[in-house]
């Protein structure tokens, strides 16, 4: 899985998620020759450029051993979060939510403080409502249990049902909105209530 941070790339991100995901289980880093496998990169000249723009923005970097990887320590800092059911980003739909299982995230990459941290839950995303956002189905979102903000993407419960959008205020009144045209803007009839803000992504897989 991928862990999402606005300061990479989605290539970066992706291969960033890999590396800390290969090192929680094998403990060393994944070779070059390995990523370039997991990525389809035609050389490994392309690994070491993405490793090296990786290392610049503080992400990873070259190990003793001449490998590109993450400190032991960052690597077993991992926190598990509840994995619930999965939230339509497209029509809202009735959904029950019931724990599921957990995934490991790295709290250091989101910016997840010690304070936070047990605001933070994570749901599996359907539908392609908010992939001008670059979510995408299949993706696990992670959400902070707190009040939105104009702009940002919640997980909300509109009439009695939940969809994944973006919180939105306009002539004082709140609005779900989309990251795809072909979906319109979803006004409360009755009730608006947010349950979480996306802090991160979770990707699985290459895209």
């Amino acid at each position: 899985m991928v862990q999402m941070n606005r300061l990479l790339s989605p290539r970066q991100e992706e291969i960033l998620g890999f590396i800390s995901e290969y090192q929680r289980v094998h403990v060393v880093p994944p070779s070059t020759r390995l990523i370039q496998r997991q990525f389809g990169f035609g050389s490994q000249t392309s690994v070491v450029r993405h490793l090296r723009s990786l290392a610049a923005k503080g992400a990873i970097e070259q190990l003793a051993d001449g490998s590109w990887g993450r400190r032991a320590r960052e690597v077993q800092g991992l926190i598990e979060v509840a994995l619930f059911g999965s939230i339509p980003a497209g029509e809202p739909i009735l959904a029950a939510q019931e724990v599921r299982g957990a995934v490991g995230v790295d709290p250091a990459v989101f910016g997840i403080s010690d304070s936070a941290r047990s605001r933070i839950w994570a749901l599996e995303i359907k539908g392609d409502s908010m992939i001008g956002a670059h979510i995408c189905p299949g993706d696990i979102g992670l959400f902070e249990s707190r009040e939105p903000r104009p702009g940002e993407i919640v997980a909300a419960l509109i009439d009695g049902q939940t969809t994944l959008k973006r919180f939105e205020r306009v002539d004082g009144r709140a609005i779900l909105r989309a990251e795809n045209p072909a979906y319109p803007d979803l006004i409360p009839a009755e009730h608006l209530e947010a349950q979480g803000v996306l802090v991160g992504l979770l990707r699985r897989g290459s895209r």
